[in-house]
């Protein structure tokens, strides 16, 4: 009986050995979205102290509930869930596999429902993300893949407790100052961290429109991996 116990518990810790390394095992990102990543790695001291600060809330938060629940999910709230919120979920999902942090799960919604904005697609696109619109409709559906080691997200907006977001023990991420102020409780969230970004929207139909889109893309690039990349070094 002894051996027979001493077997199975062998064959028990065989198995959770194995689970957990496929569990980690690092995905391998497109080479455009990893040469990205790895470019803006160089530009975390260009994050203000104060910015810092903030984000240092969501690896803790991050690192605390993977700790206590095995995963964290987090929900990048902003009013219309058409730009900032959506580069906000892309990027953390990528930055979560660049460095290796397994059981993150990033969403995004909105306090209103409109559609991922053709401009934001584009930003990413030329980021490195492979994006192809699913339906034709006024709010879209786009499947969005930045490796071929993990599915696809799809990507459209919808409001912040829509399907297939969380309901319940998740971050709020609020990601504009507008859904920061007008959304001052998030129910079924058991936290709330304001990292606001200015709204890209301003240069819609300007010369420079790609310009600032393209540089919201990147600042919100480098402020996912700056709190990924902290995430590691929380004891």
């Amino acid at each position: 009986m002894t051996k027979i116990i001493a077997v199975c518990c062998g064959l028990l810790l065989i198995t959770l050995s194995s689970f957990s390394k496929k569990q980690s095992k690092k995905a391998n990102l497109y080479p455009p979205i990893s040469s990205y990543l790895k470019s803006v790695e160089k530009d975390f001291n260009k994050i203000s102290d104060e910015r810092k600060a903030a984000l240092s809330k969501v690896a803790v938060y991050i690192k605390q509930n993977l700790k206590t629940e095995n995963k964290a999910s987090l929900v990048f709230i902003c009013t219309h869930n058409s730009r900032r919120s959506q580069m906000a979920q892309l990027w953390s999902n990528a930055a979560a596999n660049f460095y290796g942090i397994v059981g993150v799960e990033s969403f995004s919604g909105g306090t209103e429902m409109t559609a991922f904005n053709y401009r934001a697609v584009k930003a990413l696109t030329n980021a490195g993300f492979i994006i192809t619109k699913k339906t034709e409709a006024t709010n879209s559906n786009y499947e969005v893949k930045f490796s071929d080691d993990i599915a696809p997200v799809i990507c459209f907006s919808k409001k912040y407790k829509d399907a297939p977001n969380p309901t319940s023990n998740f971050a709020a991420i609020m990601t504009c100052s507008s859904a920061d102020k007008n959304c001052p409780i998030v129910s079924g969230s058991n936290a709330r961290i304001a990292i606001p970004y200015e709204d890209p929207k301003e240069a819609d139909g300007t010369p420079n429109e790609e310009a600032v889109y393209s540089e919201r893309c990147r600042q919100i690039a480098t402020e996912m991996m700056y709190i990924f990349s902290q995430v590691s070094k929380i004891k």
